[in-house]
């Protein structure tokens, strides 16, 4: 048996349409223009927060709450980060809108491998958005780092993820997600083999993935490389 580590945001679930639905009801409801360039300047806020948060430099409520607090300081508006942070997390329960082949792929892959999800985001958020999801019974395990207690790419997310896989090995192992510095690292970390989901073509880093793809459809070629004796 071969077994598959999936991230969920931005590589099943399309997650910057999702912020952007979710950010628009919630600054509007608090009389905030939900401007384009407001919403481009919250991700860009939001993404570096997340990746001090995978350093282990801030906390997670440093980076829910801290976000908006940023936000409203640059843009000098007067509102409660923390009254605006429970309003958003609430809306973008609700939201799940897949990348283009995701749905598909998923449920043909479950005939043949073990899945297993593994993300970042905040439970309570994540549970809701999977919540009735086509996808969600084609994973035998959800790893949410806040239930784990240890953020991606952190070796010990990954120990107490495989620990819950009954037969799991890692030599049959591959996680397929969209960052660098949470999937591919941790994967590379974990001694797991790692495919980088690049659909917007961003320059490589430091960090070296064994496979990159731009679309669902190149995963299988993919695993025919990494798991031949399963095709």
């Amino acid at each position: 048996m071969n077994f598959l580590f999936f991230d969920l945001d931005d590589t099943i679930f399309d997650f910057k349409k999702a912020e952007s639905i979710a950010l628009k009801k919630t600054l509007s409801a608090f009389g905030i223009p939900p401007t384009d360039a407001t919403i481009a300047r919250y991700s860009a806020i939001n993404q570096s927060l997340w990746e001090r948060l995978e350093r282990e430099e801030i906390t997670r409520d440093d980076v829910k709450i801290g976000r908006f607090a940023l936000l409203f300081q640059e843009l000098g508006i007067k509102a409660d980060a923390k009254k605006v942070t429970m309003l958003y997390q609430e809306n973008l329960s609700h939201g799940h809108y897949y990348v283009e082949g995701a749905e598909e792929a998923i449920q043909a892959l479950a005939k043949r491998y073990v899945l297993s999800l593994v993300s970042n985001g905040t439970s309570s958020v994540q549970r809701g958005r999977l919540a009735g999801c086509s996808v969600l019974p084609c994973f035998s395990h959800v790893f949410l780092s806040e239930d784990l207690g240890v953020e991606k790419p952190s070796p010990l997310f990954f120990e107490r993820a495989f620990a819950a896989i009954e037969g799991f090995d890692k030599a049959k192992a591959l996680i397929v997600g969209d960052s660098l510095t949470s999937d591919i690292l941790g994967g590379i970390q974990a001694g797991i083999k790692t495919c980088w989901f690049n659909p917007h073509g961003k320059k490589a880093s430091a960090i070296p993935p064994d496979y990159t793809i731009s679309s669902w459809k190149e995963l299988d070629t993919v695993l025919q490389d990494c798991f031949p004796e399963s095709i």
